[in-house]
């Protein structure tokens, strides 16, 4: 099923050999996204060739031995060259910081302990074992919770046994999921009342201290969201750029041909047809 753009054909070979470059849930959706890809591709070069563009320099990176590709060059150039964005305005930026307060916070920050009693998940008796042993210092800890830092230095298969299992500053995303769900559930000084299961095995963990975040204030986030809002502009730009080429463009994708009557299918292919069945 051959592509063309403005008579210029793009083979399925050559397709194929961009979707590499294209993860995506289906073959389909990577094909799908390997021929837009080369038709932006096409419509780019083929704009350059009729304004007689000229071709720059490529970029080059003597340190890993890269080149810039001509064309990948000339394409760059076009794009610098004839793509304008508007600059975002003050009051832009302020819509943007009210519009999304919770991007502007500082981290919400956690103290924490924990003790591990490490089980291969796949391994159901040393779960089994690893979660018994958690639960008989769990009730220790509710009969005497200053015990914590001596169970950790005694029972903890984590490095930070030698610290009386403190784990330091924790902030989302910097543990864990599992582990981390758990922790910003407690309260301060609390001990989670149920041994935590995770990929490492089984949890004992105590909140010691939490502080949560703060709103930024504007003036210490606008270069923040200008260059955001600059990037934003920028891209939309050379999006409504290529869809002008494109629309002046000849985009065609050659229909499979069907196959001629009565051939493609054998006495004994076991389709419908050679069946008896319906068409």
């Amino acid at each position: 099923m051959p592509l063309r753009v403005d008579g210029i054909e793009i083979s399925d070979e050559r397709i194929r050999e961009e979707m590499q470059y294209h993860p995506a849930p289906s073959l389909e959706d990577a094909r799908r996204q390997a021929r837009d890809a080369l038709v932006v591709r096409s419509v780019l070069l083929a704009e350059a060739r009729r304004i007689d563009f000229e071709a720059p320099a490529p970029i080059a990176d003597p340190a890993n031995k890269l080149v810039e590709a001509p064309e990948e060059a000339l394409i760059r150039a076009l794009v610098d060259s004839e793509v304008r964005a508007p600059e975002p305005s003050e009051e832009e930026c302020r819509d943007y910081y009210a519009e999304n307060p919770s991007s502007f916070r500082s981290p919400d920050l956690l103290q924490a302990a924990h003790i591990l009693f490490a089980a291969d998940p796949k391994d159901e008796l040393a779960m089994a074992k690893a979660r018994t042993r958690a639960e008989a210092a769990l009730a220790r800890l509710r009969a005497d919770p200053g015990l914590f830092p001596k169970l950790a230095r005694e029972l903890s298969d984590c490095s930070s046994a030698k610290d009386g299992g403190g784990l330091g500053q924790i902030t989302r995303g910097s543990t864990i999921p599992e582990l981390e769900t758990f922790l910003f559930a407690l309260e301060p000084g609390q001990i989670c009342p149920i041994p935590i299961r995770t990929r490492y095995g089984f949890h004992i963990a105590r909140l010691d201290e939490r502080l949560d975040g703060r709103q930024l204030p504007y003036e210490a986030v606008r270069n923040r969201i200008m260059v955001y809002l600059r990037e934003r502009h920028w891209r939309q730009a050379v999006r409504e750029y290529i869809g002008r080429l494109a629309a002046r463009a000849s985009i065609e994708e050659a229909e499979a041909e069907p196959a001629p009557e009565g051939t493609g299918c054998g006495d004994s292919c076991g389709c419908a047809k050679s069946a008896g069945g319906a068409p």
